[in-house]
């Protein structure tokens, strides 16, 4: 199955039915009376956040969704049908947004919740509404107004309470896989990782935690360079971040530079999100140098440094009763 995070649809509300013209023929009433009927509601466009969807998928086939129409009225006064509602699925997660001003409509993160999104129009007057003292048969009616009509823009932001980042290759997928049961694909060659891997981890407690891998950043991310500025959105919502650093790196220092800066560059609070600094593949450090990259990492990021290896399963308990201290497990 793809991993589709974006999509662009076109939503409409049912038209209003229209009203009608008709009378009475009964015999006390003089000349028949006005009995048009007004015209149904259009249905309404809904939003539903459906908790076993886990992509936008759907919506790279299907671009136009229209509710159904209201029914003309009918003679007696009576009222033509509703048009019935549109309920349209997405993904926990899905911000709805309108396309070309970006004004956020809604946000559907818990199974179930609803947003309508476009309201049907408005039924039509039957003539009944046009009888007065000096037209006691009018031939009036109205039509139905249209629906509303808006060009939306669908973003899939994953809900995970952790989120891994780091440069590519620093162990992200390896360290998710060992700590949950997700299975990313793991390789020892860069951007292995091409959509966001999601894994749960078990709390003392026993409840799950969500746990993101996100594909890696590079320089530049936040202005759409690599695969970065497609999938930062996905760790806007987390409470805690884990920043991974390769410890086979020819310069620790500068990898982890290059991340936080990315942070601060694509805002919406990511710089100031709770995170912790994990040192991977411990057994790769050059021994020679380990005690200055470690002074080093711990000065510039103010943190206290994680030595881990992923691939070895060592430092795992101490990074994890780190994690729930901060998540207040």
């Amino acid at each position: 199955m793809q991993f589709i995070d974006q999509a662009r649809v076109t939503v409409k509300g049912g038209r209003g039915g229209d009203g009608i013209v008709a009378f009475r023929r009964e015999k006390y009433v003089p000349a028949g009376g006005p009995a048009g009927g007004d015209g149904g509601q259009g249905g309404q466009v809904v939003f539903q956040a459906d908790s076993n969807l886990q992509t936008l998928l759907d919506f790279k086939f299907k671009r136009f969704f229209l509710a159904e129409d209201g029914r003309r009225g009918g003679p007696n006064k009576c009222t033509g049908a509703s048009g019935a509602n549109l309920v349209i699925k997405v993904p926990c997660g899905t911000e709805v947004k309108h396309h070309e001003t970006g004004i956020i409509f809604g946000d559907l993160t818990t199974d179930g919740q609803r947003l309508v999104i476009a309201f049907g129009g408005k039924g039509g007057l039957g003539n009944a509404h046009f009888l007065s003292n000096r037209n006691r048969a009018p031939e009036k009616c109205t039509e139905g107004r249209d629906g509303e009509e808006w060009f939306l823009q669908l973003e899939l932001k994953l809900l995970a309470e952790v989120g891994i980042i780091g440069l590519p290759n620093a162990g992200k997928s390896t360290l998710i896989a060992v700590l949950s049961a997700a299975r990313p694909k793991i390789a020892d060659y860069p951007f292995t990782t091409l959509i966001p891997n999601l894994g749960v981890v078990r709390r003392p407690s026993g409840d799950g935690t969500v746990f993101a891998d996100i594909p890696g950043l590079i320089s530049g991310a936040a202005q759409g360079a690599g695969l970065g500025h497609d999938f930062l959105r996905h760790i806007e919502r987390t409470k805690l971040l884990i920043h991974l650093v390769d410890g086979s790196s020819d310069n620790p220092l500068h990898d982890f530079s290059v991340v936080e800066n990315e942070l601060a560059a694509y805002g919406h609070g990511l710089i100031e999100r709770p995170r912790l600094v994990v040192l991977n593949k411990r057994e790769l450090l050059k021994k020679r140098l380990e005690n200055q990259i470690i002074e080093s990492l711990q000065k510039v990021s103010k943190r206290r440094l994680i030595l881990i290896s992923a691939a070895m399963g060592k430092g795992l308990d101490v990074l994890l009763n780190d994690v729930w201290q901060e998540l207040g497990a």
